[in-house]
């Protein structure tokens, strides 16, 4: 690997490694790369789209219905050895506490996305969190990169982004912003990330269609954690569980039902097909219940993943967290 930038970090002072998988060269953990890069879907609506009206039925909606749960304080728990901890804020936003590092994962405590209301409190309260050391974000979308709460949150660390989507985080108070493309990956101290593929799009507005997105594997005291980003279904789960033993996924699961008919987000079926081609030790389901972004009741996803857990024996496997309650495993 070769030293890229040299930062200082609490309490440590370490240095950012990169290494590719581009080209012929070699991925994540030396195997040869495959060239199996994030799909994009397109950005055309379906025929049909046009029947029913997102104004009013989710815009609107969720506009006269009050919002729920609330912000906590939570007692951050100690951990021993390889155990890592999660905390879900709601949505696709985490922390993840391990090896003595606390990591923020698409972060989101703004009330609004674009018109959008925020359905719950953020489960923690923002000045309760412990100092951050990394920020990741997973794609330019409004729901997941959102600048004012990165602003918040800022503080001389590094913030790592998927390829041309720098310029947007550039600005806010972050000492390194590193850029990655599918399959490269960065170390900071003891962890290690590396931007997995997906089937999404990483436009935040109509004519920036050239910005990359995916998922983000986290490697730190011999545990891996998948942090999907936003995805449809494909093949490449299969490809990053043959790279990566994964301990722990985060999938979304909600979002399927798009005004625009495109199948740009897993359902939750999918969702649980997902884990099994990961071949992943655990499931935690995220993306639903925070923002109504698509037809779907905001309870529908968690019972429909039920569901198909209970009926093909996969329960034990599903790992329910609630906004705001550090989950250790």
């Amino acid at each position: 690997m070769t030293p890229v930038v040299k930062i200082a970090r609490r309490p440590l002072k370490s240095e950012i490694r990169k290494s590719t998988g581009f080209g012929g060269t070699h991925g994540a953990h030396g195997q040869p790369s495959l060239h199996l890069d994030s799909q994009s879907v397109g950005l055309k609506p379906a025929a049909g789209w046009m029947q029913r009206n997102p104004l009013t039925e989710i815009v609107l909606n969720s506009l006269f219905s009050p919002r729920h749960g609330i912000s906590l304080r939570p007692d951050w728990p100690p951990l021993k050895g390889s155990e890592l901890a999660l905390t879900w804020i709601g949505h696709a936003s985490f922390l993840l506490q391990a090896g003595g590092m606390n990591i923020l994962v698409d972060p989101i405590w703004s009330s609004w996305v674009k018109g959008i209301k925020r359905m719950r409190h953020p489960g923690v309260e923002m000045a309760a969190l412990p100092g951050i050391d990394l920020v990741l974000v997973t794609h330019a979308h409004f729901d997941h990169l959102d600048r004012k709460t990165l602003r918040s949150v800022a503080d001389n660390q590094p913030v790592v982004v998927p390829r041309d989507v720098g310029n947007l985080v550039h600005d806010l108070g972050f000492r390194v912003v590193q850029e990655l493309g599918t399959w490269e990956s960065v170390e900071f101290g003891p962890v290690r990330v590396t931007l997995t593929p997906c089937r999404h799009w990483g436009a935040r507005v109509l004519h920036d269609s050239h910005r990359g997105f995916g998922g983000y594997i986290i490697e730190v005291g011999g545990r891996v954690i998948y942090h999907c980003g936003d995805s449809a279904y494909f093949d490449g789960f299969e490809e990053i569980g043959r790279r990566f033993a994964v301990d722990v996924a985060l999938l979304p699961i909600g979002a399927y039902d798009a005004p625009s008919l495109r199948g740009v987000h897993m359902n939750p079926e999918e969702a649980l097909q997902a884990c099994v081609a990961l071949g992943a030790k655990r499931m935690v389901p995220m993306h639903y219940g925070t923002f109504r972004l698509s037809y779907e009741p905001l309870d529908e996803p968690p019972r429909r993943l039920l569901s198909a857990a209970l009926e093909s024996g996969l329960e034990e496997r599903i790992a329910w967290m609630e906004e705001g309650m550090p989950e250790v495993f």
